[in-house]
Order: C-alpha cells, then structure tokens, then sequence
C-alpha cells in the first residue's frame, strides 16, 4: 500500500497531508512488467471465457484473410499470365477472393466488436469491485487518502485498462499477422524474403535511438496533464474562497502556466509520436525498392513468377504496419500494467472493520451507550480518548463538550464503530459494537453532522435515503422538523433537484433537511455533532424546535461547543485532553465550580473561546 495514503492524525487532529508516490516509484511501477499482476488480471477475464474463445477466433479468422488474399491475387496474377501450375478455374479463384474479402470484413468487424463487449465487461467488473470495497474500507484508511487520488483510480487507470483490454487483441492479430507474413515471404522465395527482413535491424536500432529520447517527453506530458488537472479541481472546489479573495486574476495566470507548460509537453510529445511514422514509411519504401528492383530482375530472369513478385508488393506493404502498432501497443501494456497495479493496491487495502461470523443483529434492545475503560487514537502512541467511561441511559440526553481535540467526535465515531478502539469496550444496546451486525448499527444509530451531506438528487429522495418510506412519511417528517413550509415554498416543492452537496440552499434548510432524513429513518440512538454550530440566532429557532421533535423519546449523544445548546441535557461531560474533567447536569456542573462554572461565570458562548 505505500503510496495510496498520506500520513495524519484523523478526523480529531485535522486533514491529512498530501503525500504523493516518490516519481521513482511511479516510474519502476511504469517499466517492470509484473507476472503476477497479469495473472491477477486475467482472474477478471475468467467469467468470459466464451467471450473471450469468440474474440480470438475472430482474429484468427482475420489474420488468416489477410495472409492469404495476397496469395489468391498472386493465383490470380499467375493464372492471367499463364504461368499457373495449377488448374483451378479462373473464376473459381475470383469466387475465393471475394469470399476471403467478405470474411475479412466480418471477421474484422466482429473482432473489434466483441474485444470493445469485452473490455466493457472487465470494466464493468473493476468498477464494481472498486466501489464496493472503498464503501467498507476503514475510515483510519480514507482518512489518510486525497480524495482525487482515488478518483484517478477509479475513472483514470480503469480505463487504461479498458484500452488495453480493447486494442490488445488487435495487437495480438498484428502479432500472428506478422509471422504469418514472414513465413510466407520465406515459403514464397526465402531470398527476397530475407532481403525484406534485412530492414529490420536497421527499424531496431532507430528505435533503440527514439525510445530513450522519447519516454521522458511522454512522461512529462502525462505529468503537466495531471498538474493542470489538479489545479483546476482545486480552483473549481475553492471557488467561493477565490472569488472572496479576488484572486480570479492571480490564479488565471497560474493555471495558464500551467497550461502552457502542458501545451508545450503535449507538443513535444506528439512530435516525438510522429517521427516513428516516416521512420517505417521510409523503411517501408526501402524494402518496396529492394523488391521491385531485385524481384523484377528476377522475374525477367525467370527465376521467379510475376505472381510471386506481386504477392511481395503486396506482403511488404502490411509487413510494417504490424510493427507499427505493435510498438504502440508496448506502451498501452506498460501503462496497462502500472494502471493494473494501482488499482489492485485499491482492492487490496484491509477491511478491518467487519462483521463477526456470529454477529448480533440488534432489534429491540434497550438503546443504551456505554463506554467501559476506553483507549483510541489514529496514530500509534498518540491516543486521543484515554480510559473514558460512561453510560448513556436509554432516553437520555448526553452532551459531550469541551476544547477543539479533546476527543468529542471520536466517541461518536466509537459509537458508529467507524473506527475499533484500542483498549476497553463500546457498548450500544449492551453489546459490544464489535459483536454486532453493522447493517443494524446502522438502523439503530443515527448521526446529524454539522454540516449535512445531501447528495445529488430531490429533496424528497434526499429524505428518504436512509429509509423506505412513503411519501406521506416524508412529508410528516419535513412538517414535524419545520421543514415542510420552506420546501413547499420552492418552485418544485419536494421534487425539487439539489445542486452538488446541497449548495442551492441555505445551511439551515440543508440542516433542517437533514433532521427530516434521521426522523424518517427512526433510529433509537441520535447523534448530534455540532447540529446548530453555524447556523444563524434567527434559523437557530426553527432548528431547536425541530431538535425538540427529533429527540423525543431516543438516546441522544450531543456535541456542542455552545454552552447555551446543553443546559437542558440530562447529563453533560466535560472532555479535555481526552479525559473527562467533570461529569452532571447544568446545575451540578455550576456548583462545581470548574471548568464548566468558570466559562459560564465569565459568560463565554463556547469552549472555542476558552482556548482562543
């Protein structure tokens, strides 16, 4: 796995940085071709056998077309001239040629068809199981991971392969197209046919020269492609602080250096590319030269038949196209391969966190939290809980708070078993998470983060993500968390399509939305992190109503660094430096005379001003 993820603490001590593979790594992943990655591979070619026999006897039937019309046209030619050793009727021969060229056309047609069929297949598979496991991969691993890094994987290095998968078998027919042609060649006369090889040392030592000069400019014009990328996925995610900083015109002229460095380098490339072009058309007319002076004395000899001569011309002419896209070929398969292995690095990250073969599914049980002797971090030796203990009752509210770090958000993570503690155990329902199916888990707990996730879609679909409920449902949800009356306001009511993340409406409509998805899907043990941090005194009504609504009756977790948001808790806990410094009501906590009763003496709003 190294390179695939970045060092860092977690979610309690800020994003990871981003860590990029060493280029030396990029590159010996480009060059080695790696036996076992392409037996991993073929694993996925494995179900489309069928597919794959029909793929190669297409090719097969091609490359036999192609090999053979020129020797049907040199029958032909023989025939016309009177120099036939045979006595197949002329118009026998032409009923061949034109059955060669319908099968030529078929075969070409179905083997391009059925290797694109293919390839979409594999992909298909890939994609799947890519997707699948990053949806159960450790959190401690996508913490640590950029984001576009992964989205190169799965959209980039798949369809790397899906080129591959797609021109390989015309790369394999080129490869049996040549020694077919070489064999007939020598079959038809071995001395022209060693004279049309003697041009390929001279192709292999210009290649020898170009290949060398040609790698690094095609590297860097995959790399100046990458950079531009890059900055214009951070531009477009950033545009709201580029625009509030009026950097529209610093960053234009970042980007278009950017850009004309790739400009430059995709330039040089495609130069590069090309100069192999005349290099085999040269050649190719080299080798033509060779045989129409040497064969034609040959033929007014009598050393040979015109038929022969022409089947020649016609065998060079395709003899160096092979070769050709063979070469390019070689560079799709190493591409192909280090693609290959960055996306096996994907499948092959850990799932550590899974159901047990005798995992408990949770139904009815009392919705209680527990957390007994409690030791977690995201790095080794540095724990952010340390022995935290407590108990949340079923119908109790909890509130967590204290300092930015001093582990708030790592008990509610415990709780999800989004992470495995290190020491102690978490209790939801009296079972150990660890021991529990986490499907239920999920159907028992329910988390509002501060700032809600809606994904691309409706507003009613978005309410009903975590459920299958009716229509009617939803909109008692929306009605009960003050949502209704703003949704109903807007120009398609609840069919009305969110723009990404939710951004065509205001955070405490996104947050009332949010309560209505967690009504809905009813869970017994609610989660709140931070739910009324950034919302406005005005919308902060609305959103402690509908709290009201949404709370009644469950276990409640929540995290509020606003000390106005948990006076009426059951129970408060004071967290810092990972510990829990105090431990009651609001009441209690002020006749303490603590850290709590000091902030709200000196009438700080939050534990983010104690620390300011």
């Amino acid at each position: 796995m190294t390179g695939f993820t970045g060092s860092g603490s977690g979610p309690a001590s800020g994003p990871a940085p981003v860590v990029s593979r060493p280029q030396s790594q990029d590159e010996a992943i480009f060059e080695s071709f790696n036996p076992r990655v392409l037996e991993r591979f073929g694993t996925y070619l494995k179900p489309y056998r069928q597919e794959l026999f029909f793929t190669l006897a297409a090719v097969a039937a091609f490359v036999a077309a192609q090999v053979t019309i020129p020797l049907l046209i040199k029958a032909v030619v023989d025939h016309s001239a009177g120099t036939a050793t045979d006595n197949i009727p002329f118009d026998v021969l032409i009923a061949a040629f034109a059955g060669l060229i319908v099968l030529n056309t078929i075969s070409n047609f179905f083997q391009e068809w059925s290797a694109a069929q293919l390839a979409q297949k594999v992909v298909f598979d890939l994609r799947r199981a890519m997707f699948s496991h990053l949806q159960d991969v450790s959190l401690t691993i996508l913490d640590k991971t950029q984001v576009g890094r992964l989205m190169s994987r799965l959209q980039g290095d798949v369809n790397a392969l899906q080129e591959f998968l797609e021109t390989s078998v015309s790369a394999l027919g080129d490869l049996f197209l040549l020694f077919g042609i070489v064999g007939v060649l020598l079959w038809l006369d071995w001395r022209l046919g060693l004279l049309t090889l003697g041009v390929l040392p001279v192709m292999i030592g210009i290649r020898a020269v170009w290949l060398p000069w040609a790698k690094p400019l095609f590297r860097r014009a995959r790399d100046t492609s990458s950079i531009v990328n890059g900055v214009l996925a951070e531009n477009i995610g950033g545009v709201r602080t580029v625009q509030g900083a009026r950097r529209e015109d610093h960053n234009f002229d970042y980007f278009s250096e950017r850009v004309t460095d790739s400009f430059n380098a995709q330039t040089r490339a495609a130069l590069a590319a090309q100069l192999m072009v005349p290099t085999v058309e040269i050649l190719t007319g080299v080798a033509l030269a060779l045989i129409v002076v040497i064969g034609g004395y040959a033929v007014l000899g009598g050393q040979i038949g015109v038929g022969v001569m022409v089947a020649f011309i016609f065998y060079v002419q395709r003899f160096f196209d092979p070769i050709r896209t063979l070469s390019i070929q070689y560079t799709v398969m190493q591409r192909a391969m280090a693609a290959a292995h960055r996306i096996f690095e994907v499948l092959d990250v850990p799932v550590d966190i899974r159901d047990k073969p005798d995992a408990v599914r949770l139904s009815d049980e009392p919705p209680s939290v527990e957390f007994r002797s409690v030791t977690f971090g995201y790095q080794p030796d540095h724990p952010i809980l340390k022995d935290i203990s407590f108990r949340a009752e079923p119908g109790q509210m909890l509130a967590l708070v204290g300092p930015t770090g001093s582990g708030k958000t790592s008990i509610t993570a415990l709780t999800n078993r989004f992470y495995d503690v290190w020491e102690g155990q978490v209790l939801v329902g009296g079972h150990d998470v660890r021991d529990v199916e986490l499907p239920s888990l999920g159907h028992f707990v329910s988390m509002v983060l501060q700032e809600p996730f809606l994904f691309t879609g409706t507003i009613l679909e978005n309410i009903r993500y975590r459920s299958g409920a009716t229509d009617e449902d939803i909109f008692a949800a929306a009605k009960a968390v003050r949502a209704h009356d703003f949704i109903t306001r807007l120009p398609n009511g609840y069919a009305t399509r969110l723009a990404q993340r939710g951004q065509n409406l205001s955070l405490g409509q996104r947050q009332l939305l949010s309560f209505a998805r967690a009504l809905v899907a009813n869970p017994k043990i609610l989660i709140l992190d931070e739910a009324t941090a950034s919302i406005d005194s005005f919308t902060e009504l609305d959103i402690q109503e509908a709290l009201k609504v949404l709370l009644k009756g469950r276990t409640s977790l929540v995290i509020a660094h606003r000390l106005a948001t948990v006076r009426d808790a059951d129970r408060i806990l004071v967290l810092k430096d990972g510990r829990i410094i105090e431990d009651g009501d609001h009441d209690a906590l002020i006749r303490q005379g603590g850290l709590y009763a000091d902030l709200y003496a000196r009438n700080y709003a939050s534990f983010d001003d104690l620390t300011a």
